[in-house]
């Protein structure tokens, strides 16, 4: 049996799984890699992590827009009988409030660079200079979205442990095949 890389009408296939956990792996990085690089001592060390967490900002943003045209493009597996009618409706609001919070987030990152007032270049991976946002640079903008990016994290960050909790509940408790569909992609015969 050989596995696919589209979705089937009950299985992700291998797009859909390999985008979901590179974005993962991104989003809780990023929120780890912020909490450490405002905490230094070294400005040398939090500079270059500042620039590394700009990279992967714009790398999430990426993947989060093709995740998104992915998931358009192709078919959404249904979910098992036993999922009642409530957590049914949640589902795609849930989906829907991680797609938003993850490219609300990259984009007040960037938003957050384009108006600060120290115009440090964002040079992801040091391969181009990334163009700042049309907006105004003041010091009032960047209080703004430093803390737009600061509470869309810590948000953000509490769906990823609620959309955790909910699919370890599906696999531990409810036992519905819900998260191994996420792990083990579609064949082609289904």
């Amino acid at each position: 049996m050989q596995t696919s890389i589209t979705n089937s009408a009950t299985r992700y296939g291998w797009g859909a799984i390999l985008l979901h956990w590179l974005i993962a792996l991104v989003f809780i990085g990023q929120f780890g890699l912020g909490f450490v690089m405002v905490r230094l001592t070294s400005q040398r060390t939090a500079f270059e992590l500042i620039q590394l967490h700009k990279s992967f900002g714009f790398l999430l943003l990426g993947l989060v827009l093709l995740r998104i045209a992915w998931r358009l493009g192709n078919a959404t597996p249904a979910l098992p009988r036993s999922v009642g009618t409530l957590e049914r409706r949640a589902a795609p609001l849930a989906h829907l409030a991680l797609y938003a919070f993850q490219l609300a987030l990259p984009l007040s990152g960037w938003a957050l660079v384009s108006v600060s007032m120290l115009e440090i270049p964002s040079l992801p991976f040091n391969l181009f200079v990334m163009p700042n946002l049309p907006l105004a640079e003041s010091d009032g903008a960047e209080s703004f979205w430093a803390a737009a990016h600061w509470y869309l994290a810590y948000a953000g960050m509490t769906l990823v442990a609620l959309h955790v909790a909910a699919a370890l509940r599906h696999h531990f408790q409810l036992r519905d095949g819900v998260l191994t569909r996420m792990v083990t992609p579609s064949s082609d015969s289904e």
